[in-house]
């Protein structure tokens, strides 16, 4: 069950700026991640996304909770949005990781570059996918502003 919080609530709109700045932040990770690993070093393409994205899972959950949805402190792993959060995640850590496993096996004759650049797109497509549905999951239940008892 999420904690019931009792900040006064974000607009939308700043709260949909902030989400989409830490998608940003967090896609640029990945995309220069997945350069890096699979067009400079030849990493498998599925383990190095798999690497990335789950790395940046905590991080993801700590920045949406204070600074998008302006949660209270504490603890995140103790936090009872932490599972759902996590399980979402994972959804997204299966998806991107199958989409990227794949595109590299489909374009293993190319070029390292090209290889990471398709990669990348697949990284893109499956997140974009996702993007628009965790929004609402995590503004509607997760971090939901709840009215005080009064």
């Amino acid at each position: 069950m999420p904690a019931e919080t009792t900040a006064p609530p974000r607009s939308h709109i700043v709260k949909l700026f902030r989400y989409s700045a830490l998608s940003v932040l967090f896609t640029a990770l990945t995309l220069v991640g997945l350069a890096v690993l699979v067009g400079v070093l030849n990493f498998p393409a599925g383990w190095s996304n798999f690497g990335i994205v789950a790395a940046c899972i905590p991080l993801g959950f700590e920045l949406n909770r204070r600074w998008v949805w302006s949660a209270p402190g504490g603890k995140w792993w103790k936090t009872p949005e932490v599972i759902p959060f996590g399980a979402f995640s994972l959804l997204g850590l299966a998806l991107s990781t199958f989409a990227v496993h794949e595109a590299g096996l489909a374009v293993a004759h190319w070029t390292r570059s090209g290889r990471a650049a398709a990669v990348e797109g697949a990284s893109l497509a499956s997140f974009g996918a996702l993007w628009v549905i965790q929004y609402l999951v995590l503004d509607r239940v997760l971090f939901r502003v709840r009215p005080t008892a009064g």
